[in-house]
């Protein structure tokens, strides 16, 4: 009786396990740049890379230093991880009420070396999916239809074919540049409130910055990726050096959107320059048309 009681326990761990794996998976993406694995889950910014460092005192030391881990951090392990670790967790105002958190997990990789996994995010966090993630990481488990082309022609995002051309290419792990024809960055999320949290925090960084100021803000009623949905609008000029580098007349506008959609729940921030390549028709450059229609 015992004997079947492990079994069956063992089992519901085991398919719980396999349910927060292809949860996260469903909000995944990824990037192989530079020799390091870039990942984008709930706008989490994560970073996965390997030293030639053996996992001891010494070899820590190294990696400690090399990612500037300050000596006297505060060094904690994990029993939830699935191999020999040290945690590191640190904060850092980035704007007014804004802080980032940096959550360092050097973990021992399968050849008994350094394997470093790096989260970084603005806002609220969540140890559990860092931790099924690392696991996910440390067991190679990441399928390869997860990972983006470096050089992308065309994205997807929630079933949307986005032609991109040739000139596109990334700035960060979510976020796509389009030379005079926009630029985005896209999440999904677990919940909803994850996804408005998300775009908020982005414009409080943006509304920090010194190097614009607002013009105007408002709620505007737009139409993404097919669906109707409320969106804040946001028009930036530059002040300062800037503004007499580029022109007094220069305005960046600035679409947030939070929004579940077909069952996923996304937060979505373009952008364009209004002397971008605009179509007359829509009034905006060839990225962002694709995503939205405005009224």
């Amino acid at each position: 009786m015992k004997k079947v009681f492990f079994i069956l326990m063992l089992f519901i761990a085991s398919s719980i396990g396999y349910a927060q794996e292809n949860d996260i998976l469903e909000r995944l993406f990824a990037l192989k740049n530079n020799g390091k694995i870039w990942l984008n889950v709930d706008n989490y910014t994560i970073t996965s890379e390997d030293f030639d460092y053996p996992f001891d005192e010494k070899g820590l030391k190294k990696a400690f230093k090399k990612n500037k881990i300050k000596e006297s951090s505060t060094k904690t392990k994990n029993a939830t991880l699935l191999t020999d670790n040290f945690c590191i967790s640190e904060t850092k105002k980035i704007a007014d009420e804004l802080y980032q958190s940096n959550h360092y997990y050097f973990i021992k990789n399968r050849e008994g070396k350094i394997k470093l996994v790096w989260f970084a995010k603005a806002g609220s966090t969540d140890q559990n999916m860092e931790e099924t993630l690392v696991n996910m990481l440390f067991e190679d488990k990441i399928p390869q239809e997860k990972f983006l082309p470096i050089n992308p022609t065309r994205l997807n995002i929630l079933d949307k074919e986005i032609m991109l051309g040739t000139k596109c290419y990334w700035t960060m792990i979510n976020t796509i540049q389009c030379p005079y024809n926009g630029e985005m960055n896209w999440a999904l999320h677990k919940t909803l409130q994850g996804a408005k949290e998300s775009v908020e925090n982005q414009l409080k960084l943006s509304k920090s910055r010194s190097e614009g100021k607002i013009q105007s803000e408002e709620t505007v009623m737009i139409t993404f990726l097919g669906v109707p949905v409320q969106a804040k609008k946001v028009i930036f000029s530059l002040k300062g050096i800037n503004a007499l580098l580029v022109g007094n007349k220069a305005q960046l506008i600035v679409y947030y959107v939070a929004e579940n959609i077909n069952g996923k729940n996304i937060s979505c921030v373009m952008s364009f320059w209004n002397d971008d390549v605009l179509n007359p028709k829509t009034k905006l450059p060839a990225l962002i048309e694709q995503l939205i229609e405005i009224q």
